[in-house]
């Protein structure tokens, strides 16, 4: 029997080895010797005690068992599956069992199950963070991780970001700790996988990288594509785990493309999603997702009877700045502007750029048409100091148009024609923002005394 390939176990009534054939030491790592009179339960992953004592008793009570699988640990701290046909001998009082080593098959279905389950989250994450979490659930079905890590290099800033971290307590955890960083960065440089195993005291074995925490194993990967190492995925064992095998790294650094991959192609679509729905210059709302905005709050205006504004602003003598300064400085005075009206404004309200130096201003849940009055007074006075940019200090003026809801339209069109055409009165009226929208005579928003009506109207 010492010739087998698999290994011949008996074992007692206790659940200890009295015999145990020569291919021991290949499947388990001990000698026959090391392995007699030792509970077979101490050797059996800690995951799958249960079911594995489950199967024990149900062999003692006569079942016959055949193809009952499960892990156990080797000598040397890595985990083997078994394949096991086991019987029970009720007049020795004698389990008797053949353990087959399917290892090398389940390493290859994880590798398989694993890509094939990154592909369909990366088909079916609705985000970047939703395909972190899918995927931090995968790897945690194949390997034990007290901390997981993504990190993603910009290679032309060169810098290193942390989208993506779980402490120990599984929390999501936006700040990495220094060990994690340190490996992440030496694999993203390196591109090498790294293995770090339990410090041995002993051993006197060096520390490189000055890791703190060598209580535990780690392992990291890079993440690459076809066009260079794009992060990397950082893991460290969970106490009580076997140590992480080479087998172990193997897999995950296999793996590694196909998430790398994945993670591209994600990034790929958030950006054209976001280039549909934003101004790339300024990054505010564009056109189309104004006027999704628009119509959400004009529902909800219609349904609760409340009010809503619109204010249409343009810059007066722009053109003259693109001419004098160049169309660089024109995109830097743009995203000035779109900054200091949004300091002007609510989170709740929306500031969108439509088109070249044009801006539209979504307000909503208004009480009183002053409301809007006093934000269009806010931004004109926002632009009493000049633009402070790279080069130079620039002074710009404003022109605004008001229309409101339900006074002037109940229609996202109507609406924006109505502020337009008022934004248009107020720049022929020299650069001051006035009210043509809602039909009264003109009102001088930068200053000065206004009166309103019993209705909240200014005259």
């Amino acid at each position: 029997m010492d010739l087998l390939l698999d290994a011949i176990c008996v074992v007692d009534a206790r659940g200890c080895f009295v015999y145990i054939s020569g291919a021991c030491e290949r499947i388990f790592g001990y000698t026959p010797a090391e392995l007699e009179g030792r509970a077979m339960m101490d050797l059996v992953h800690p995951d799958d005690r249960e079911a594995t004592l489950a199967t024990a008793r149900a062999v003692m009570q006569g079942r016959l068992t055949n193809h009952f699988e499960n892990r156990y640990i080797r000598k040397d701290g890595s985990v083997v599956h078994i394949l096991w046909s086991a019987n029970w001998s009720e007049k020795d009082q004698l389990r008797v069992a053949v353990a087959h080593d399917i290892s090398d098959r389940k390493h290859t279905e994880a590798m398989q199950a694993a890509v094939y389950a990154i592909s369909e989250a990366a088909a079916n994450a609705a985000n970047l963070p939703a395909l972190f979490r899918h995927i931090h659930q995968i790897i945690g079905g194949l390997l034990p991780a007290s901390v997981f890590c993504i990190a993603l290099h910009d290679g032309q800033a060169n810098e290193i970001s942390f989208p993506y971290c779980a402490n120990r307590q599984g929390a999501e955890d936006p700040v990495p700790g220094s060990d994690t960083r340190a490996l992440a960065n030496a694999v993203i440089h390196s591109g090498q996988p790294i293995r770090l195993r339990a410090q041995d005291p002993a051993s006197g074995r060096s520390n490189p990288l000055g890791i703190t925490d060598r209580s535990l194993d780690w392992l990291a990967v890079p993440l690459t594509t076809s066009t260079g190492v794009q992060g990397a995925l950082v893991i460290q064992n969970r106490h009580g785990a076997p140590s992480y095998s080479a087998k172990d790294q193997q897999l995950l650094h296999y793996i590694s493309t196909q998430i790398a991959t994945a993670i591209q192609r994600a990034r790929m679509h958030a950006q054209l999603e976001f280039l549909s729905r934003y101004d790339p210059l300024t990054r505010l709302p564009n056109r189309s997702l104004l006027s999704d905005r628009i119509a959400t709050a004009l529902a909800r205006a219609r349904r609760d009877k409340g009010r809503v504004a619109l204010l249409y602003l343009d810059l007066d003598k722009f053109k003259q700045v693109n001419d004098t300064h160049g169309h660089a400085v024109g995109d830097q005075l743009l995203q000035a502007v779109a900054a200091r009206i949004s300091g002007c404004i609510r989170e709740s309200d929306t500031v969108s750029r439509i088109g070249g130096d044009e801006f539209v201003i979504l307000l909503e849940t208004l009480d009183q048409p002053l409301q809007a009055h006093a934000v269009a007074n806010k931004i004109r006075e926002a632009f009493h100091q000049p633009l402070q940019l790279d080069v130079l200090g620039l002074a710009i003026v404003p022109s605004i148009g008001i229309a409101l809801y339900p006074d002037d339209g109940d229609a996202e069109q109507h609406l924006l024609e109505r502020a337009d055409r008022a934004m248009y009165q107020a720049k022929r009226d020299g650069g001051s923002a006035h009210d043509r929208a809602l039909g009264q005579a003109p009102a001088e928003l930068a200053g000065g005394q206004t009166e309103v009506d019993q209705e909240g109207r200014l005259r």
